[in-house]
């Protein structure tokens, strides 16, 4: 049995499905309301709780071998929503796991995450790594590169942004940060071959596209493949972060969050020859893979929608 979570995420969706159309089990522990709307044609066992319930946390991994740990609220969460999923969640987890004597955990990190970062998003994301890896569990440790594809939070927000500001796109900094973006399918692939590799147990791996493009270089990608031209405005980082926090009063949900900006703060990247050398397949170039959907999306309507959602509660 394999355990996930954060199955309704991001990248659990697209995991889940891919698991699931492999006829591997799987099961994930998902929250009341997520779980009368599943994304999936099949339907995985799904326990209803969350990793701040250590119950639910301990009846979601009893009997599975492997947990591949996704649970994050990085694209909405504020500071104390970090800690309280992304931190204590996985000391909940990682107890239970112990408790359950699960064979293994695999957790999807970032590149750049370290417990000394002054960047909040990657020290959470390096605490997090440091508990996994005191655990006493096998692991494996995927730092990832940024994760883009037809639903992300991140690329997508770009647009999004584009489509907000019709003459002038505001960018953190002056674009020379380096970024090192992976398809989803590609992340998804490098994470169902971990689970028969043996050469990824105990370790920590960081993989990326087969690409390095600047932050300044990928705004005009999207706005070319996009067909949203604007004059780009460089805006000092911290001017960027009173803006978002002003953002963040006025509406429910916040298109450039704090946890975006912390991306944005420092190079991250990769060996280009990571994924290949460790597992076995070549990762999807940036602008070929945007073309197979971007312009084909309208981003008026997700803007509109996503800004006046609801905020998700840690439960």
């Amino acid at each position: 049995m394999i355990v996930v979570t954060g199955g309704t995420g991001f990248i659990g969706r697209h995991l889940v499905a891919r698991l699931l159309a492999e006829g591997r089990p799987v099961r994930c522990l998902l929250s009341e309301s997520k779980a009368r709307n599943l994304p999936w044609e099949q339907s995985p066992e799904i326990v209803i709780g969350s990793l701040q319930d250590e119950e639910s946390a301990f009846r979601a991994v009893t009997g599975a071998h492997v947990i591949i740990h996704l649970e994050s609220a990085q694209w909405w969460g504020r500071q104390k929503d970090l800690e309280q999923v992304e931190i204590a969640g996985t000391r909940n987890l990682l107890a239970a796991a112990r408790s359950a004597r699960v064979g293994r955990i695999i957790n999807v990190s970032h590149l750049g995450a370290s417990v000394s970062s002054g960047y909040t998003l990657l020290r959470v994301k390096g605490t997090v790594e440091e508990l996994i890896r005191s655990s006493g569990l096998a692991y494996t440790i995927i730092r990832s590169g940024l994760v883009f594809g037809p639903d992300d939070a991140f690329i997508n927000h770009i647009a999004m942004l584009l489509r907000a500001t019709p003459f002038v796109f505001v960018m953190p900094g002056r674009g020379e940060v380096v970024l090192h973006p992976i398809y989803i399918d590609d992340l998804v692939t490098a994470l169902v071959r971990s689970l028969d590799l043996i050469d990824t147990v105990d370790s920590l791996t960081e993989i990326g596209g087969p690409e390095y493009i600047t932050l300044e270089d990928l705004i005009s990608t999207v706005m070319r493949v996009s067909g949203a031209g604007r004059m780009v405005l460089p805006v000092a980082p911290y001017l960027m972060r009173t803006v978002t926090a002003v953002y963040n009063r006025v509406f429910p949900r916040s298109l450039m969050t704090p946890q975006w900006l912390d991306i944005l703060a420092t190079n991250r990247t990769a060996s280009l020859g990571n994924c290949y050398n460790t597992f076995g397949f070549q990762p999807r170039r940036l602008e070929d893979t945007l073309l197979t959907y971007m312009p084909q999306k309208s981003y008026w309507w997700p803007l509109v929608r996503y800004s006046l959602r609801r905020r998700p509660r840690a439960a």
